[in-house]
């Protein structure tokens, strides 16, 4: 339901981190063998679309180190909303007033949009 929020609507943020990161992660055999085929082809078709943010300021406030390019991405993007599942970026919520969320809260919240 996300994914045809931001294809209908665009929206989507990304920095080259940021990008590489989710390619990599889908990547890996644990997800690769759960996953369609052709899903990491619409992961890149979508990400061709997604808005590239150059990163100026850095941000180092996240348990996990890893997890700070999505938080420098949000701040420097001007995003409305993170949309995670990660409870690394989730405990902080919200983020210099960037709400942080799960894809199943903003899909609900956003369900008469689609």
């Amino acid at each position: 339901m996300v994914v045809r929020w931001l294809d209908r609507f665009g929206g989507l943020l990304k920095s080259a981190a940021t990008e590489h990161q989710l390619i990599e992660v889908l990547q890996r055999p644990y997800f690769a063998s759960r996953l369609l085929p052709s899903y990491l082809d619409e992961v890149r078709r979508i990400f061709a679309k997604a808005e590239l943010v150059t990163i100026a300021e850095r941000i180092a406030v996240c348990r996990d180190p890893t997890d700070d390019k999505f938080l420098e991405l949000a701040v420097n993007g001007r995003a409305d909303v993170i949309v995670t599942g990660d409870l690394d970026l989730l405990v902080l919520h919200p983020f210099r007033d960037i709400p942080i969320i799960t894809a199943a809260a903003f899909g609900h919240a956003h369900a008469r949009s689609i």
